[in-house]
């Protein structure tokens, strides 16, 4: 079992930034690939980013990539979701993920955990 908490959202202007964290509890966090998604309003939730269990490896939606950077701390069981240069479409309800899959996955249904979400507004 894993339980995780985001934070860090919030509301911020276009072209700013945002740092999102996702805590973890228990003891097995860097057996977890670790992803990021969204949800607009009215929207599917959407991969965002995701992270290899040892952090070596990332993966990014088109959309963000080159101005969110995904990046995780085994000891403090922490993973991070760096957003800059932030647009009005990246406002959303933000969820951390975790999957025993050893494999990066962009798919939500292969992930076991998810945290309750953080809300990102951009203003424009």
């Amino acid at each position: 079992q894993v339980q995780l908490v985001e934070s860090g959202g919030g509301l911020v202007q276009a072209g700013g930034s945002l740092r999102l964290s996702c805590a973890a509890s228990g003891r097995t966090f860097s057996s977890y690939v670790m992803g990021w998604f969204r949800q607009a309003p009215g929207k599917e939730r959407r991969f965002v980013a995701a992270i290899t269990r040892s952090g070596g490896t990332t993966y990014y939606a088109d959309s963000v990539k080159g101005r969110f950077t995904i990046s995780r701390d085994n000891a403090k069981n922490t993973v991070y979701l760096q957003m800059n240069s932030l647009k009005s479409e990246d406002t959303a309800v933000y969820y951390c993920a975790a999957t025993s899959d050893y494999r990066l996955t962009v798919r939500d249904s292969d992930y076991d955990y998810w945290g309750q979400g953080t809300q990102v507004t951009v203003s424009s």
